[in-house]
């Protein structure tokens, strides 16, 4: 197990990871606080806690449309294989 401290919205959280983690963790605790900048630039929300509530609803979102997309890309997938086995089974059969 490896101690890391990570620092998001000027706050230190001290974590113990997976060695294997500890690189998924920085790079998004660096686009959290990215993102903490870019919401209080364009909205002038001052309230930490409401900036952290969009990045997390934010990240949330992405996550689902990303899980929505592949959902809808492997239905796309499993009509086309189907088409192919039609097309197969009608070759094959005469």
């Amino acid at each position: 197990m490896l101690k890391i401290k990570l620092s998001i919205a000027n706050r230190v959280y001290p974590l113990t990871i997976q060695p294997s983690q500890e690189e998924g963790l920085r790079i998004a605790a660096k686009k959290i606080d990215a993102m903490i900048i870019q919401f209080e630039q364009s909205y002038s929300v001052r309230d930490k806690q409401d900036v952290l509530a969009m990045c997390a609803l934010q990240f949330a979102s992405q996550v689902e449309q990303k899980a929505l997309d592949k959902e809808q890309v492997n239905e796309h997938v499993e009509e086309k294989l189907k088409a192919l086995n039609d097309v197969l089974d009608l070759h094959l059969s005469s």
